[in-house]
């Protein structure tokens, strides 16, 4: 009987945080390093994909900048559950700053801590998709502009889960909430808008954007450690389903991660300068409907009555990033 450890490896499944793994391969939740930079307590709903990304996230940044961080986090749910006055469940430097205004706080932090010949510290901003793709864009885009030495991560739950599931920018395509209803004539949000932040950002021609996934723990490790690494402006838009806004069950959020990246939804690449250096190619492809069909705020594309023309529309843009990005 073999005692090497890998002869146990689980590499090619989907297990998170395997232990059995050789240590090449065990990511930061699986090992001593770990630093349980948002610990147990706080107050998020069960499955929640943001408390699942900002651990992992913070953890790795924690990793990879020696300890050495300071984070400003934007109003919105990651805010509320993991800070329910006077608790909180974080053990890092952290700062809360209003909605709008995250990018700024964090970049008067860098100009401090640089002022003060602090260089080895790395400036965290973090916030949702609200405080990000809406009310906070204007202070990103000037962040960028400016190419300030902070990191931003986007959690992006797709909607104002925190107040009530209201319609984002980044809420897709005929998705059902709270002010985009699926009641009457009405089929939820609009085909036709939104925004794409990672895109934006590239515009702005910065050092470093990717985007990250849930179901891709390893690759979202490895960008947040590049992004510490490098200086001056950077952005990480971290896919993180939302089981209350979604209407999923708890134990889905990891799936419908994987299904939006294996679907060409959430297409999963890393760009320098402005210009797409890498990307993460989807292997065995599924049908959006596999991604739509277990999201209650999906419902009304398959009930009373299947909607194939809207289901050939969510098809069209998956078929398109797998050309643009070449999954």
């Amino acid at each position: 009987m073999t005692n090497r450890i890998d002869a146990f490896c689980q590499a090619g499944a989907l297990t998170v945080g395997n232990r059995l793994l050789t240590p090449s391969m065990i990511s930061t939740q699986a090992n001593e390093y770990r630093n349980n930079s948002l610990t147990s307590g706080h107050r998020a709903c069960r499955g929640c994909g943001e408390a699942l990304a900002a651990r992992w996230a913070i953890d790795t940044a924690m990793r990879a900048a020696g300890g050495q961080i300071v984070v400003a986090n934007a109003t919105g749910c990651l805010e509320v559950f993991s800070t329910p006055y006077p608790e909180s469940a974080w053990r890092i430097p952290w700062i809360h700053s209003v909605f709008g205004n995250t990018p700024a706080v964090a970049t008067g932090v860098a100009a401090a801590m640089k002022v003060k010949g602090k260089t080895g510290i790395r400036v965290i901003a973090q916030g949702g998709d609200g405080g990000t793709t809406d009310i906070g864009l204007g202070c990103l885009s000037g962040m960028f502009e400016r190419n300030d030495d902070v990191l931003y991560i986007c959690y992006d739950n797709e909607a104002y889960m925190n107040t009530g599931v209201q319609r984002s920018s980044a809420t897709p395509p005929m998705a059902r909430t709270a002010t985009t209803p699926t009641l009457g004539s009405s089929r939820g949000s609009s085909p036709d808008i939104g925004k794409s932040v990672p895109l934006i950002a590239m515009a702005h021609q910065i050092p470093f954007v990717a985007t990250a996934s849930l179901a891709h723990l390893a690759d979202l490790e490895s960008k947040i450690s590049r992004a510490v690494a490098i200086r001056g402006a950077r952005y990480v838009h971290i896919h993180s389903p939302c089981p209350l806004g979604w209407g999923t069950e708890s134990n889905q959020t990891i799936l419908l991660a994987r299904l939006a990246v294996q679907s060409g939804l959430f297409p999963l690449f890393e760009a320098k300068d402005g210009e797409v250096a890498d990307r993460t190619t989807i292997g065995p492809r599924v049908p959006v409907e596999d991604y739509l069909k277990i999201q209650k705020r999906f419902r009304h594309l398959f009930r009373p009555q299947r909607n194939d023309e809207a289901l050939a529309a969510y098809q069209a843009i998956a078929d398109y990033n797998i050309r643009r990005f070449g999954l």
